[in-house]
């Protein structure tokens, strides 16, 4: 009789873990863009997400106890930036590189990502959003009209939003001054770093440029850390980080959050 006792005692806690689990999915959107114009379209430049800036929040996530589920435009499988491949960005970490390259070339879930039509008709299953950076979403996200709804329901409910570098663009899709990000502390890649990204990297302007400029005009409080710092701020239930350098103090902010509304909702992770 113990034994059957500590079988459905066990069965039922596997059933409760699956379930929670379930409720603590984190949603990741990610660009599908592959191709960025410069100069007015007279150069085209390869693009997509930065390689590190995505894995690395979804690693420490998913580490974590959290589910993390991924959405793009047309449920397109997300273009990786050959760029962010450059080892400088891994710290030395090849193992870590070999491993994010392993999974963006065979996780299924990955590789079949849901459209941002049916990640909206899912939302209220979500407890976070983050967006990776890459100039890839200043092609497709900021034009994209699902962008605005995801970012406002996510502000309207208080669940942590994580943006990414260059993500924090996409505020500037929601309306000025009904903005419910207006007067948030955020940051962004810095005005510098876009200026040695363009002039070093790319050697040519996009089309949507000054981030930290336009955030302003926005009425968001920009603050940025030195180039290549290991930056990033919250504010209430926003986590911005500055560059592919910052992804520590980025997933650190991220997961007191996640922690902060799993406890306030009593959904803490497995």
């Amino acid at each position: 009789m113990l034994t059957m006792k500590i079988k459905i005692l066990l069965i039922m806690t596997l059933l409760s873990n699956l379930v929670q689990a379930q409720h603590n999915k984190v949603l990741f959107v990610l660009s599908a863009a592959n191709t960025l114009a410069l100069n007015e379209g007279q150069k085209f430049r390869q693009t997509g997400v930065f390689l590190n800036e995505f894995y690395g929040a979804y690693k420490a996530i998913v580490d974590a106890g959290y589910t993390v589920e991924f959405a793009s435009p047309k449920g397109t499988v997300a273009t990786i930036d050959p760029h962010s491949l450059n080892d400088k960005y891994w710290k030395k970490n090849r193992a870590l590189k070999e491993e994010a390259l392993s999974f963006v070339q065979a996780d299924s879930l990955f590789n079949h990502p849901q459209t941002l039509e049916e990640a909206i008709e899912q939302r209220a299953t979500y407890i976070g959003f983050v967006i990776p950076g890459g100039q890839g979403l200043m092609v497709d996200l900021i034009e994209d009209k699902h962008i605005p709804q995801l970012l406002k329901y996510f502000a309207e409910t208080n669940k942590p939003t994580g943006l990414i570098c260059h993500a924090p663009s996409l505020l500037l899709t929601l309306p000025k001054e009904q903005n419910p990000y207006r007067g948030f502390r955020v940051n962004a890649v810095s005005p510098l770093e876009e200026l040695v990204i363009e002039r070093f990297i790319m050697k040519g302007k996009p089309e949507n440029r000054k981030i930290a400029k336009q955030l302003k005009q926005w009425g968001l409080k920009y603050k940025c850390g030195p180039p290549k710092a290991n930056f990033a701020l919250k504010d209430r239930n926003l986590i911005s980080s500055q560059n592919p350098f910052s992804g520590t103090a980025f997933t650190q902010l991220y997961l007191e959050a996640l922690a902060a509304y799993c406890l306030h909702k009593n959904r803490l992770p497995i």
